[in-house]
């Protein structure tokens, strides 16, 4: 999957140049952009990284433009549903956001994930790190108007999200407690079949905790999930696993 992706992202970008404003479209790639990137680019990354920051730092880079590419995909995506939105969200986030509901909030995610991804990986970059509170915008509104939408994907993103959260006001543990519910939430939603909320908590609250059991609990969780009881699932879990089997063969590192 991973050899044939980059095909498929350029063919999606071939057909938008003939038909620049077919939103489904539009979607999919800023969709296919971030997953690529995070799944085949950025991982790659964080393993070349424990031995080469060197080389690991030319894909972090790469992953870094393709997320951006992803997040303009996705502005471009809402431009189309919402005319004017992309310039509107840069003056007056929260009017911006206000006008859209529950068809848009494919792309309010797409765009809401690409964009905290890259500002992640660009930290060396003030102006970028300075966007961080629209990225907040974008993801409120999302759980505003379908809360539930993706089988939870929105509250996996959040327990990631709230620990990092630009606009926090309150402690380290006020921050977790937050997460937490949307860690329950997201695996509730997902009938504990997703291992990313599992992942996504190991690496946003254990790790920072220093806290090698609540590190190792949630990776044997996410291992022990079947990718096969649920096939649209499949890839997700496949990659999500892969992750934490390296985070626990490391973990003397963290």
């Amino acid at each position: 999957i991973g050899a044939a992706l980059p095909f498929s992202l350029k063919l999606m970008e071939s057909v938008l140049a003939s038909t620049p404003r077919h939103r489904a479209l539009l979607t999919a790639t800023s969709a296919g952009f971030t997953q690529y990137a995070y799944a085949f680019v950025q991982q790659e990354a964080d393993v070349i990284g424990l031995d080469d920051s060197d080389q690991a730092w030319v894909e972090w880079n790469r992953a870094r433009r393709m997320y951006l590419r992803a997040r303009d995909y996705g502005l471009r995506g809402l431009d189309v549903a919402l005319p004017g939105f992309s310039a509107a969200l840069r003056s007056n986030a929260a009017a911006a956001v206000a006008r859209a509901d529950a068809t848009e909030v494919d792309l309010l995610y797409w765009t809401a994930a690409s964009w905290a991804a890259a500002i992640a990986l660009g930290k060396d970059d003030p102006s970028l790190v300075a966007e961080l509170p629209l990225v907040s915008a974008l993801i409120d509104r999302a759980l505003a108007v379908d809360a539930d939408w993706d089988r939870g994907a929105l509250h996996s993103f959040l327990v990631t999200y709230e620990m990092a959260r630009p606009d926090f006001v309150g402690s380290f543990d006020d921050r977790v407690a937050i997460a937490r519910t949307h860690f329950d939430r997201a695996v509730a939603l997902s009938q504990g079949k997703a291992a990313g909320p599992y992942v996504s908590w190991a690496e946003s609250v254990c790790l920072p905790k220093e806290d090698r059991a609540c590190l190792a609990e949630m990776l044997q969780a996410a291992l022990k999930i079947n990718p096969d009881d649920d096939p649209a699932m499949r890839l997700a879990n496949t990659i999500f696993q892969r992750r934490a089997t390296w985070l626990l063969a490391n973990v003397d590192r963290w």
